[in-house]
């Protein structure tokens, strides 16, 4: 049961990390992966490869690390000091790149760049050696069945806030001579940063009273391999979400096709992103609540299935008008099959061995997350854009069909069994 300490700082710790969430998609509007600082890029060099990695850094960096850091948070009495000193790696080089940018009056392209993409691997590596023992964290101060209108909230300040600092971005580019604009936004991404790490720190989490079951580091790996040998629920899931890189796999060749096949100008190009931008925050909250209240399974085949739906839209559509409808269905997919799919991976293990199934949830499907995007851009060259949405949907119901079969919800597991997943640990 969620204790009564727990249950009276919930408010405040919804609270502070909504506002959090708000502060740091504020930031990211103003550094966004997608817009300002592949324009930015795009002023040092012409290399495609290059610009369009960029989107992939901070994706990568969040998934691959995490495995890495769990033999030392299933050690953790109290998450909170490591996430707070790990997440610094994850904001401040926003301020970095404002410096950086400032550097151009006085260094070279080629150094600016090489400066411009360690510092985004930093900040990447950042977000994901702190990811663990922040997913523990809120896993720990959040009831499970409140989880999923957590993340939902999150998103959507996030997303709402986002939309504000990009406004604003714009009009600083517009009207600051350059590089001056380009500093002058990642220095209010870095001022919004800061306060997204005070508000963080606000909150509040207990003290475990019991002690890691590690042992050793030996110990802990081989608790891994027990994981993806016994518990086949969760190995399932794992399968599921590698799949399921497929379906988010045409996202940024719509709009290209929608502008090549049908000559989409700036302006709608520009509602179809505010579109699903705000297809995501609404998504966001109308999933995470009702995946509090029938389970995460059911709304990760609801996002298969719109996603699914997007391709088929993408492959038949006579016009641009279709691509509307086409990116509703994917803002509700990328939130089903993104933040739900992270809510239903802390529902996995009791409170020691969470951790490890976090690590392994994340970094297992790390090679998919960049293995996709790869494959879609490969058929497109080779073949065409319509053949990257068919697979792409053939991905969508195969992951539907993989969870419907074999998936299980791991909340309603424990529910029933008091366990909701394989004992590899003691309690």
């Amino acid at each position: 049961m969620f204790n009564s300490e727990l249950q009276k700082d919930l408010r405040h710790n919804f609270t502070v990390n909504v506002i959090e969430s708000g502060f740091f998609g504020f930031g990211s509007g103003f550094a966004s992966f997608f817009t300002i600082i592949p324009l930015f890029v795009s002023t040092l060099t012409d290399s495609a490869l290059l610009i369009g990695l960029i989107p992939a850094i901070p994706r990568l960096g969040w998934q691959l690390p995490q495995l890495l850091t769990v033999s030392k948070v299933a050690r953790l009495q109290c998450y909170k000091p490591t996430v707070m000193s790990l997440t610094i790696h994850h904001k401040l080089p926003f301020l970095g790149l404002a410096l950086v940018a400032l550097l151009q009056l006085k260094l070279n392209h080629q150094t600016i760049l090489l400066l411009t993409f360690a510092i985004l691997i930093w900040q990447g590596l950042g977000g994901g050696f702190s990811a663990t023992a922040w997913q523990s964290m809120i896993a720990k101060i959040v009831p499970s069945r409140k989880l999923g209108i957590f993340y939902g909230t999150l998103a959507a300040s996030g997303n709402l806030m986002s939309i504000c600092g990009a406004a604003i971005a714009g009009l600083l580019l517009k009207e600051i001579a350059q590089p001056f604009n380009f500093a002058l936004c990642f220095l209010c991404a870095s001022l919004a940063m800061a306060l997204s790490w005070f508000f963080m720190s606000r909150t509040r989490e207990p003290v475990n009273t019991t002690s890691s079951a590690f042992e050793t580091r030996r110990e802990f790996w081989d608790t891994l391999g027990v994981i993806l040998r016994c518990d086949e629920n969760f190995r399932c899931f794992a399968i599921a979400r590698m799949i399921s890189q497929l379906a988010l796999m045409p996202l940024p060749f719509y709009t290209l096709y929608a502008i090549h096949q049908y000559g989409m100008g700036e302006v709608s190009v520009g509602l179809i992103t505010t579109l699903l931008m705000v297809t995501q925050t609404i998504a966001g909250l109308v999933l995470g609540w009702l995946g509090d209240r029938t389970g995460c399974k059911l709304i990760l085949q609801i996002g298969c299935v719109a996603c699914a739906f997007s391709s088929i839209f993408a492959c038949l559509a006579p016009n641009a008008d279709w691509f509307y409808l086409v990116f509703i269905g994917e803002g509700i997919g990328m939130m089903a099959l993104q933040n739900i799919a992270a809510v239903m991976t802390l529902e996995f293990g009791n409170q020691h061995q969470r951790p490890a199934y976090i690590g392994l949830g994340n970094t297992l499907i790390a090679p998919a997350t960049i293995f996709a995007p790869l494959l879609g851009g490969w058929i497109v060259e080779n073949i065409d854009y319509r053949t990257t949405f068919l697979v792409a949907a053939i991905g969508a119901l195969a992951t539907a069909l993989l969870l419907h079969v074999g998936v299980s919800n791991p909340r309603y597991l424990e529910e029933n069994f008091s366990n909701n997943s394989v004992n590899i640990l003691p309690e």
